[in-house]
């Protein structure tokens, strides 16, 4: 199957089955989701979500985050995966945010990147969530079920970006991140992937290469 072909027929399933795709982190405003995407790194929305409510009402801007400490924070988010080294991302990211951005969440992603606590995978979810832009954040789940679909070979995070960006259409780059996301979340999973009850797997290289080698049954 061509890659082309394998593209049309992936993003056609999605827009069928899963037109309004999103994250599923919680949040009401751009500081928010900037506060949760930071938290979600190598830890689940699930527990995030657990722990920013009570976060968002102690710290509701970034004005507040800035004028508090991490030892402060840490407190709120010590559940969280590596919560010493996230309490003090937030806390500086709070006070550049407040002071250089006036508490606006800046669009442009290399802007975006000045700010603790944000690499490129961040900085693209909140272009692309907040301002809609045809940004691709490459986590996890995206890196894996892109290659195993067949839609990249990159071998970097960078590189399966690049190649994403590059043959999906300008106005479903956003949303198929979340497509690729939740598709790793649920179906696509790391160890023993669910091929049984997967609709992708007629267009699926991973799947196609199972079949040749008699392993598909065990899925």
């Amino acid at each position: 199957m061509l890659k082309k072909e394998r593209y049309k027929l992936i993003v056609d399933y999605f827009i069928k089955h899963n037109p309004s795709a999103e994250t599923e982190l919680h949040y009401n405003n751009p500081y928010q989701l900037l506060v949760a995407v930071i938290l979600s790194a190598q830890c689940t929305d699930k527990r995030v979500n657990m722990v920013t409510p009570a976060l968002f009402e102690r710290f509701p801007n970034a004005k507040a985050l800035s004028e508090t400490s991490a030892d402060i924070v840490f407190d709120y988010i010590k559940s969280i995966s590596y919560p010493n080294n996230k309490a003090k991302h937030l806390v500086a990211m709070g006070k550049i945010l407040h002071n250089e951005f006036k508490d606006v969440v800046p669009a442009d992603v290399s802007q975006l990147q000045r700010l603790p606590g944000v690499g490129r995978k961040t900085a693209n979810v909140i272009a692309s969530v907040v301002y809609n832009a045809p940004a691709m954040a490459v986590d996890t789940h995206v890196f894996r079920v892109s290659n195993r679909l067949g839609l990249t070979n990159g071998k970097t995070p960078l590189a399966v970006e690049k190649d994403l960006v590059k043959h999906l259409n300008k106005e479903v780059i956003a949303i198929a991140h979340h497509w690729l996301i939740l598709h790793g979340r649920y179906v696509c999973i790391a160890r023993n992937p669910k091929c049984s009850i997967c609709e992708l797997k007629p267009f699926c290289r991973y799947y196609e290469r199972l079949q040749k080698t008699n392993k598909f049954s065990e899925y």
